[in-house]
């Protein structure tokens, strides 16, 4: 079977780890480090499977949206949180939306991520399973150091990440090393949701959080052990592409080919992570039941009511979140949509 993009076998964790740059606020830059194009690689026959799966797809393209209730209106930019140059576009189109806005709705105001800082600061087990058995002792000599080998590449020691939560190993194998190497330099450099809070800080506008500052800590909480095993071992193999699955993430935000990026985890985890499909498609729901569909579910209500609370006073309301919330059955634009919103392109 003929790989994509590369010779040798990816991991489906990995692919879902980079997809986080579209769902959850990451402190680490892609500006600066290079990668291919994956999805701009795939042969005609893959290319026509990868179409296929998006069509049918409710708002599979575009971060740009409207949502208008009677006089409520909401301004929709689905985003991507590594910084790139790019933004500035986005940037100088929300800035007018957000300067006569009620409010900016976001997924962790500075609130939230003042309050993560200050936990993680009191309470390192959010992060770190300081009793448990260590992942050398659940993952085997050879799955661990291979493991240990990756994490270092990524600037954590190997003895620090042998107590790290299974989850977080995971999601640090599918960061590039370059990545991760640019976090320490971030002061102007930040991600498009926080330039964003900060035009809505500098103008006044109230800047509201979707959700609570410890959500992430929450989505894998139940995960049983080996199921967070199999997270860090199906991450493995694609560790060392992970520039490569930055740069495809990267293309397919700024087309706007929002739900083909996660169809094409799919396509690429089908052929190259070594699993069967079934298992395949049954880690791809889990994932976007844990990282997506929950949370979207949650975030109607704050929606409604800041938007409701808005249009009283005669303003819309910004929301900038995750672009990979935006699409399908349970997106945030179909939710909507069934609770009487009107959809249209925005911006």
């Amino acid at each position: 079977m003929r790989m994509i993009g590369t010779k040798g076998r990816r991991g489906l964790a990995a692919t879902l780890a980079t997809l986080c740059a579209l769902v959850f606020a990451t402190a680490a830059s892609a500006a600066d480090c290079t990668g291919r194009d994956l999805i701009a690689e795939l042969p005609a026959g893959q290319r026509a499977q990868l179409d296929e799966a998006v069509a049918g797809t409710p708002y599979p393209q575009g971060i740009f949206w409207r949502a208008t209730k009677g006089e409520a209106r909401i301004e929709i930019a689905g985003t991507y949180h590594f910084p790139d140059p790019r933004h500035e576009a986005t940037v100088a189109r929300m800035a007018p939306l957000i300067t006569q806005a009620g409010a900016l709705l976001v997924e962790a105001g500075p609130d939230e991520e003042k309050a993560l800082t200050d936990h993680l600061s009191r309470d390192p087990a959010l992060m770190v399973d300081p009793t448990g058995p260590t992942l050398p002792q659940r993952l085997g000599d050879k799955d661990w150091q291979a493991v240990a080998q990756a994490i270092e590449q990524r600037g954590v020691p190997a003895i620090l990440a042998s107590r790290m939560r299974p989850w977080y190993v995971a999601m640090l194998l599918g960061l590039s090393p370059c990545m991760l190497g640019q976090a320490q330099d971030l002061a102007d450099r930040q991600g498009l949701d926080h330039r964003l809070v900060d035009h809505a800080r500098g103008e006044g506008v109230p800047v509201l959080a979707l959700e609570p500052w410890d959500t992430l800590f929450t989505i894998f909480r139940d995960l049983t052990p080996e199921e967070e095993n199999d997270m860090i071992r199906a991450a493995l193999p694609a560790a060392r592409l992970a520039d490569d699955y930055a740069a495809t993430s990267l293309e397919a935000y700024f087309r706007g080919d929002i739900w083909q990026l996660w169809e094409f985890g799919r396509l690429d985890a089908r052929e190259n992570s070594g699993l069967p499909s079934e298992a395949v498609d049954r880690q791809m729901q889990l994932a976007e039941d844990r990282l997506m569909t929950r949370r979207n579910r949650s975030w109607i209500g704050p929606l409604t009511r800041a938007a409701e609370a808005a249009a009283a006073e005669g303003k819309p309301v910004v929301a900038a979140f995750g672009a990979l919330h935006l699409p399908g059955e349970t997106g945030v634009l179909r939710l909507l949509e069934a609770e009487g919103w009107t959809i249209t392109e925005g911006g």
